[in-house]
């Protein structure tokens, strides 16, 4: 049987949900990073939404996202940012993060007045994301850091974008993020 994926907003997770998540990510990041928290996992933004993939009752994958109006050169734009990508051990393999990633990109197109999705991510899951089609593109990256500092990255860094509006085009320019990233 094939997991099932459960769309829910940031202020409708139950007390089973959060559990859930917290296993999972903390199954992965909880000797590197400490104890997860929803409202601010391991420092960075928290989600709006989030997309929880379970299977015989236990949390075996999420994806989150947020809206927020950015900045990229002279222009605002509102996007989705996603956070938040895992897939348990046991379920890898499965195709399951290609599934949850369709369902994020549906759910952003649902809740409506989102241009694009955007990510940043280590460089050797660029290949999972542009599978799944999103799009790299090269601009210096301006953010809060986990502690609140500004930060500002050059270009070359994995950022990516997933057009949810159709009739969008991705700006040239440098991207602020105007807080934390995902």
């Amino acid at each position: 049987m094939s997991p099932s994926i459960r769309v829910i907003r940031h202020d409708e997770l139950t007390r089973d949900d959060l559990d859930g998540l917290r296993a999972l990510f903390d199954a992965e990041y909880l000797s590197a990073f400490g104890d997860w928290h929803p409202d601010q996992p391991y420092g960075y933004a928290p989600h709006d939404v989030h997309l929880i993939a379970s299977h015989g009752g236990t949390t075996v994958g999420h994806v989150g996202w947020a809206r927020r109006v950015i900045g990229v050169g002279a222009q605002e734009m509102v996007i989705a940012g996603v956070g938040g990508v895992l897939i348990a051990e046991s379920a890898r393999g499965l195709r399951l993060g290609e599934r949850l990633m369709r369902a994020a990109a549906a759910s952003m197109s649902e809740a409506g007045d989102i241009e694009f999705g955007y990510l940043g991510c280590r460089e050797e899951v660029v290949p999972f994301y542009r599978s799944c089609g999103w799009t790299r593109v090269a601009a210096a990256e301006r953010s809060l850091n986990r502690a609140g500092q500004p930060v500002d990255d050059p270009p070359g860094q994995p950022l990516l974008v997933l057009p949810v509006d159709p009739s969008a085009e991705w700006p040239r320019g440098d991207i602020d993020l105007r807080g934390r990233a995902w």
